[in-house]
């Protein structure tokens, strides 16, 4: 897909806030051990996105309780949806002064649109070597989902069916969509706001 990037400021996409607080003693520390042997930024952002998806458990996968917003908690409990998750992996390139945003896509929450919908977040990085905008979702593989880091055609979590009403947003925003951080500080049970409180449209 082709991005549009919603802030005309490169430097806006490198900035911290409240959910992407990266200058938090944990995520600075795991982001130096990812840096580690590091070849070159290509290959740190490889092994964030990687160790975001791999590493940190999807909330609703494991079937916990348990709400994560900001990537610091995301990190330290080691869950969270694709809303926190994607904090998270966004934190860990901005550490870097890798510029990076939020992608959204508008999804059924079962197989077709009388199921109903629901806002699904994932990440763009600002690749500098290649001088472009490449979407990663992180929200972590299992059967029937494989997503995975590529400069060309995009393997992403979930195809979207526009037959079904979903919806691939072109936007690539600085900072994470309000209702999809609402939805994360209104609820106390993870497994009832993903049935009856995640957003149905940005």
């Amino acid at each position: 897909m082709r991005v549009m990037i919603r802030n005309d400021r490169l430097e806006a996409y490198a900035l911290e806030s409240e959910e992407v607080d990266f200058s938090d003693p944990a995520i600075a520390a795991k982001a130096e051990e990812l840096t580690r042997g590091c070849a070159d930024e290509m290959d740190y952002v490889q092994r964030a996105y990687r160790f975001v998806r791999d590493e940190v458990a999807h909330s609703w996968d494991i079937r916990s309780r348990r709400i994560t917003r900001t990537a610091s908690e995301v990190l330290t409990f080691g869950e969270g949806i694709c809303y926190a998750k994607s904090n998270l992996l966004c934190a860990l390139l901005r550490s870097k002064g890798i510029p990076a945003g939020f992608c959204y896509q508008r999804l059924t929450l079962g197989d077709t649109q009388g199921t109903g919908y629901c806002v699904h977040a994932l990440n763009a990085v600002f690749i500098a070597s290649e001088e472009r905008w490449v979407r990663l979702d992180a929200r972590g593989n299992k059967a029937g989902i494989q997503a995975e880091f590529s400069l060309d055609a995009e393997k992403l979590a979930f195809p979207v069916r526009e037959h079904e009403g979903e919806i691939d947003y072109p936007g690539v925003y600085a900072w994470p969509n309000s209702k999809t951080m609402d939805a994360l500080k209104q609820y106390a049970d993870c497994i009832n706001m993903y049935l009856h409180g995640l957003p149905s449209s940005l």
